[in-house]
Parts: structure tokens; sequence; C-alpha cells
């Protein structure tokens, strides 16, 4: 058994968290001499500090400036316990407004964190203090809603212990947080996908490399001006990707026992990445999405998108060491640690997979069929084409990418949009770009249900919102609109209204939308009682996604795409939902 103290806990090889006693409060470490920590801390208890600060990270010989939380990144886990009234004191020690958003956690709206929407943010030198009771229990985590500072390393986990008996039964657990590291200034980032959204993608097909491409499909891509390698804004050319603040040379470990069942709380905190998650040789079996249980699946590998979490069960067999790969969607890099029965043992590690690439299916069209570009055109969708937009328009071969006519009117048409979905298909039962043909188990939504019964209550209306951009001006928007236009026209619900919401995706990437302040039910095919719960949802390019929402948290609320870059270009909007008692009875919707 290795001796570990609370000031590295998880950033080396370590029993689970569950087995380590603290305090009734802690405040962590700090800051020592500029330089930031890999690994984080453990906090816990009803008053808890947290401080955040500036300083050096090193990752891997690449340096950079960042951000910390008690001197670490990630910063430390945050441990509550349901039912309790907690205090987190934060302060700034930065040069600029800093906050911390409650990721997952049920807060009083003006307690959410979000700069602008909830709160005026915490000012350089001034300490915010979080007050709220703990509602809930489950995987969640915390960071930053303040300018780009996500991707500088403001964030941490957060678990909830349940108020009563863990229905989740392990011997052991870890956490898994994922990231990503990069010495580029998140703004000098921003700049360079807005001057173009390929910048950071070295994958570009040639006439001599080896994709699985025609020549037919080759020129189609030339056409559009597009590239069917375009699956991440930012790769692995400007980024190291993390396990606990680790790049994947650092040797993360987890000590484990052979047949004994582990619990792998993962969590994706990064800026943008997705991560399809697998350990080879080791089936993981997932009991809980965003926090929320859900009915035992065992899958080989799946898809966590930008901000989600799942906790997994994996039982280790005779193999001294297995290692769990985190392997970007791009396939341009990866995240590593290692499952191990002693310290220093090792497993193989797998090459990277070669780079997916889009289809059809993903420009929204042709959605389970193979037939070619070529066999496609307006007359057999049934509707005639728009007039080309030369400023924003692709043109594929006499097909506009940019027909308008198909959405509805309340989409505000203009530059910021140079796609639009002809085939908006339901794509929940979709395992993630790239998983389709991997031959092995994956996850996807509609393999997910609630483990206990939720409420039963008819949406009373249907809510479209189409998720929209401009791919080459890095322009991203609902419905048509930046943020920055429709700040003070928010989303309206009344106070407990039940309704349906589906998100269009009218673009080639997949965004993973999160609602702040709620839970709502995926309509993933699952019986109404057992619709799984999350608070984000991966709505993929060209397809749609459904969810069932009870508004019933007063306030107003963040909704936004959660990668970053989208969501600071303009992918954000205000969901507001009335206090009690401005609202109709419930028995009357």
């Amino acid at each position: 058994m290795l001796a570990i103290s609370r000031r590295h806990l998880l950033s080396v090889a370590g029993l689970g968290t569950a087995a380590l006693a603290l305090p009734a409060w802690a405040r962590g470490a700090g800051l020592a001499g500029g330089h930031i920590r890999a690994g984080f801390d453990e906090v816990r208890g009803t008053e808890i500090d947290l401080v955040i600060g500036s300083g050096h990270r090193t990752v891997q010989g690449r340096s950079g400036p960042g951000i910390a939380v008690n001197g670490s990144v990630p910063g430390p886990l945050v441990r509550l316990r349901e039912g309790d009234h907690v205090r987190l004191k934060v302060r700034n020690t930065l040069d600029e407004d800093s906050s911390i958003h409650w990721h997952g956690l049920l807060v009083p709206f003006q307690y959410d964190g979000v700069p602008g929407i909830s709160f005026p943010g915490i000012r350089p030198g001034e300490t915010f203090i979080y007050e709220f009771p703990i509602r809930q229990s489950g995987t969640y985590w915390w960071h930053s809603h303040s300018g780009l500072q996500e991707q500088a390393g403001h964030y941490g986990p957060l678990i909830v212990d349940p108020a009563g008996a863990e229905p989740i039964k392990a011997d052991r657990e870890h956490v898994l947080f994922l990231s990503e590291f990069t010495p580029v200034h998140p703004h000098t980032i921003m700049a360079k996908l807005k001057q173009g959204e390929g910048y950071f993608n070295y994958q570009q097909t040639s006439a001599t490399d080896d994709y699985p491409l025609s020549a037919a499909d080759r020129r189609m891509w030339a056409r559009m001006r597009m590239s069917p390698t375009d699956i991440a804004d930012v790769t692995g050319s400007a980024y190291t990707y993390l396990a606990n603040g680790h790049g994947p040379l650092a040797g993360l470990e987890y000590l484990v026992r052979p047949g004994e069942r582990l619990r792998l709380r993962i969590i994706n905190g990064s800026a943008m990445t997705f991560f399809n998650v697998r350990i080879p040789g080791l089936p993981m079996t997932v009991v809980s999405a965003d926090g929320q249980n859900v009915r035992p699946v065992e899958v080989d590998e799946l898809q966590i998108g930008v901000a989600e979490t799942y906790d997994v069960i994996v039982t280790p067999g005779a193999m001294p060491a297995y290692t769990i790969v985190a392997e970007s969607m791009d396939r341009s890099g990866m995240a590593l640690a290692t499952l191990a029965s002693a310290p220093g043992l090792r497993a193989p590690v797998p090459p990277l997979r070669k780079p997916p690439l889009l289809t059809m299916g993903d420009m929204g069209m042709n959605h389970g069929s193979a037939v070619g570009m070529a066999e496609m055109d307006h007359a057999a969708m049934g509707h005639a084409p728009a007039a080309p937009d030369p400023s924003a328009a692709r043109d594929m071969g006499g097909m506009s990418m940019r027909d308008t006519s198909l959405l509805p009117p309340d989409v505000e048409v203009g530059p910021g949009i140079d796609m639009v979905s002809m085939n908006p298909a339901d794509r929940m039962g979709d395992p993630g770009i790239g998983l389709a043909d991997v031959g092995h188990r994956t996850l996807d939504y509609r393999k997910l249900a609630s483990l206990a019964a939720n409420p039963v209550r008819a949406p009373t209306r249907l809510l479209e919102l189409h998720l929209t951009g401009n791919m080459e001006r890095y322009m991203w928007s609902f419905d048509g609109q930046k943020f920055s236009a429709v700040s003070d026209q928010p989303i309206r619900f009344a106070f407990d209204e039940r309704v349906r919401v589906k998100l269009v995706n009218d673009t080639m990437m997949a965004h993973p939308i999160h609602l702040h302040g709620h839970f709502f039910e995926l309509a993933n095919g699952q019986d109404a009682a057992h619709q799984p719960l999350k608070h984000t949802v991966i709505v993929q390019p060209g397809g749609s996604a459904q969810f069932d929402l009870t508004a019933n948290e007063p306030g107003d609320w963040a909704f936004h795409c959660h990668l970053l870059y989208h969501m600071h270009a303009g992918m954000m909007q205000v969901v507001s939902v009335a206090a009690p008692s401005a609202a109709a009875p419930s028995a009357a919707a």
C-alpha cells in the first residue's frame, strides 16, 4: 500500500478517496513560489476556503502561464455531503475578475457563478462566499465562468456523497479528470481560430494520403473548401492532453487489486476536447451519467463530451496492469493513466488510431445511407434550392449548403450561418464521431435509462432551437444570433412548466450543450419514467436531440455550448424561469 499525503492525493498512484480521513474542513495547499503543481488535493466539509491565483505551469517540457486554485491544476477535489449546508469562501488573487461555477449542482441562481447573469463576479483582491444547501449526490466539477480562464487551468472535481447508503457498490474509487495544457495564451488561440478555423488541424487530406476517400469524394470536399478531417477546432498540435493534470508521459497510476470493484469517476473538464475512453482488455459498466444513477450498461468504449461526467465500474482481472486510454476525438493525442496492482507496473499503450472522417450524416444529409453526394439533389429532397449566397454559401456541385428555406422564421439569417442541415435526423443513438465502426461495444444516449423512476408529466409545448455557425469566420450562435445580440432577450419559462426542447445542429461540429441550474430528461426512447437525467447533451453534427425540461428552478441561468471558444464566440443564451408566485398553477398546464 502506498503512503500518500493529502497534499498529493490523486496526483500519483494511491488508494481511493474513501480511504482517507480528513478534518471537518480543510483549506488545501497554496501556490508556492509561483509554481503550479500537477494533481490535486482534497477539501471537504461545510466550511471550505479556495484561493484563485496565477503561476507557471510545466507539462512534459512545455511551459506557460496558468491559473490555479489552492496551488494546483486541477484545483482541489471539493467533497461535499448531501443534506449539508455549505459555505465556500473563494478569494481572488488574480489581477482580473474571476468566478466559480458549480457545474451540475442545484443551487440558488445568485450562487451559480456566471458573471453578468447571476452575480457580478469576484474582483481582484475580493472574496465571495457561496452558501447553499446540498440537494443531491454524484460526480460533478467546478470551473471559472470568466473569460477564457478554464483553458488556463481554473477547474477541479466535485463529488457529493449521498446522505444515506450509496446505491453504487464499490470496493475502491478513483477520479479521472481529463483536460488539456497549452503554452499558448487562450486569447491567442481565439485569435488564430478567427483567422482560420483550421489553423490547428494538421491532419489535412492530400493527393498522397491514405485516407479511404475516392477521387469523387476528394473533389466534392475540395469544391466545398472543407476538410473531412475537420473534427476538432484545437488539436494535439497545440494541446498536451492531461489526466489529473499530468501529461501522458508522467505515469499517472491508480492502485487496484485484482477482482475488486473499482468505481472510476470520469470528468471531462477540458476546454475543447471530446475524449474516447477505453481500457484495453477490461470492460466498463456505466452506472452514472452527469452525476445521476442509471441502469448499468456494459461497454468497451465511451465518448465523453466536454462538461459531461460518467461513473463506471471496472473489475481488474489477473493482468498486473491496465492502461486507461482517453484518446481525443480527432485522434491527435491522448491522455493516459494506469490501473496498477503494484507501483511502477505498466501495460502496453495502443497507438493512436487513424483520424476519423466526416460523413454525409455529419452534414445533415443522407443519415444511415451509403449513397454518395453525387446521387443527391434538391428534387429528391422535395424542395427548391434558395438562391446561393456568394458571401457565405458553399456550393456542392449544384447543391447549396446554405438553403435557408429549411429554417424556421425565428432563425436570424445572415453571415453567421454558412450551413443548414438538410435532414436533421435524431442522432441520439450515435456513439460519437469515429466510434460507429470500431468493432466493439460503445455507449450512446439511447442505452441510458434512469435507475430510479422520475415523475411522469407530458410536455405542454415544443421549443425548437437551432445551433448555428459560420466555420470559416468562426461565428457561433443559437438561431443565428450571437449572445451579444440577445443577452437581454432570454428564453422564458413559466415556473414548473414542462417543455420538450428540440436542438437542431445546423453545423458540422458536435456541440455539448449545457443548461445551468436544472437537470433535463433525454427523450431517448426509454419509457417516460426512466428517461435519463442530464445537464449536458451532445448534439451530433447535422442532427438533432430532444429533452424534456421541468423549469422548476427560478432565476436566470446560462445555456450554452460548453466548447469554450464556441461559447466565447457567441453560442450562449439566458434561460429565465419565473418565480413561483408569477406562475400559473401546475394543474392548469
